[in-house]
């Protein structure tokens, strides 16, 4: 049975300390790999061994002009040492997306969130995806491609109509930036659409749900089945 942790900060996700010189999480100087702000994460979320592709990480550093005026000189460093094709704990990447929240906002984050799709999906995504059905049937393929461990959440479709979709996300990331990846990948698969949100985590939800609309319901939004 699958434990539910109803209130969390990032502590007890994966632990392993980030390669290649970065910092320790111990390091006083370093305030970013220990957040201390207390996030609800998403139901039957336990995160065991999550690590996330560089990629993902350094998409936050895409879209700073300034990086070390709201990072600091520390972090910025340690971003720019990420390689784009290793892996490197989540808790990093969640508390790097809280920072964010806190210095640029919401349309920083889904800046965010467009800048990491064009970074890590976007080519991949050119081969399989020719409609809304294959961007939002293809959410948890894309999740699983940047993201290990176990029990670490994923995407769903709760329903496909013509013109409006329903989606549910169990992953920890901040969902602001999550709706900046959906719209970014409708726009590359030629059906754009408006990403709403229903329901979320952090106002107490088990689960984060989106409704996508869109004026396309021919085959840009229902392609092939």
């Amino acid at each position: 049975m699958t434990q539910r942790l109803p209130t969390s900060t990032f502590e007890g996700l994966a632990t392993q300390d980030p390669s290649r010189g970065l910092v320790r999480a111990h390091d006083p100087r370093h305030r970013l790999l220990t957040p201390t702000r207390k996030t609800r994460l998403p139901h039957g979320y336990l995160g065991h061994g999550h690590m996330t592709l560089g990629s993902d990480i350094l998409a936050v550093l895409a879209i700073l002009k300034l990086p070390d005026q709201v990072l600091g000189e520390v972090e910025t460093a340690n971003l720019r040492s990420v390689q784009p094709d290793e892996w490197y704990p989540i808790r990093w990447l969640l508390a790097l997306m809280e920072s964010l929240d806190e210095h640029v906002g919401y349309y920083g984050l889904l800046r965010m969130g467009r800048t990491l799709f064009k970074m890590t999906h976007q080519e991949r995504m050119k081969a399989t995806s020719r409609s809304a059905r294959h961007v939002l049937y293809g959410l948890d393929g894309m999740y699983r491609h940047a993201n290990k461990g176990d029990r670490i959440g994923g995407w769903r479709v709760l329903r496909f109509e013509p013109g409006q979709a329903e989606v549910e996300k169990t992953t920890p990331h901040h969902c602001v930036m999550e709706q900046g990846l959906i719209s970014a990948a409708l726009i590359a698969a030629g059906c754009p659409g408006i990403v709403t949100q229903r329901e979320c985590v952090r106002d107490g939800a088990d689960a984060c749900i989106f409704v996508v609309t869109s004026a396309f319901t021919n085959e840009r939004w229902s392609g092939s089945v």
